[in-house]
């Protein structure tokens, strides 16, 4: 069976790195599904989602000259109804989000940046020690 670009296959997951899963296709060959290529939603941790020995069916996304295949286990399923995107509304942390402006959210970070800071600077000036330690 040849890999082709837009082709669906079903493989078998060999290996996980922090950036991906390695997924060995029928032929012997072995292609690469990015983190980012794993779920629809955001994956903090590729763990969660796969184990080595998963079988997965999985999208061709590229063939490189140098022989690297990129895949895509999101993208080898078949688009979900429109519905299914409204699951996340009962999410408070979500409807936060929504409602909020850029610019509620950017001041947001910035007050939660700099109290971080802040901390920071403290814990850091307090085990210097010697003359000087605390200025201003």
């Amino acid at each position: 069976m040849s890999i082709e670009v837009g082709s669906k296959l079903q493989g078998k997951v060999t290996g996980i790195t922090n950036f991906g899963a390695f997924i060995e296709l029928p032929g012997g060959k072995t292609g690469l599904v990015h983190i980012s290529e794993v779920a629809d939603n955001y994956v903090k941790d590729i763990n969660e989602h796969l184990t080595v020995g998963d079988e997965v069916t999985v999208k061709v996304l590229n063939v490189e000259d140098d022989g690297k295949i990129g895949l895509s286990i999101k993208k080898a399923k078949d688009n979900p109804p429109p519905s299914n995107r409204r699951k996340n509304q009962g999410n408070p942390k979500n409807n936060r989000e929504r409602g909020e402006s850029f610019e509620q959210k950017m001041n947001r970070f910035l007050k939660d940046s700099e109290d971080r800071l802040a901390t920071l600077k403290k814990h850091t000036e307090s085990k210097r020690g010697g003359r000087g330690a605390k200025k201003g």
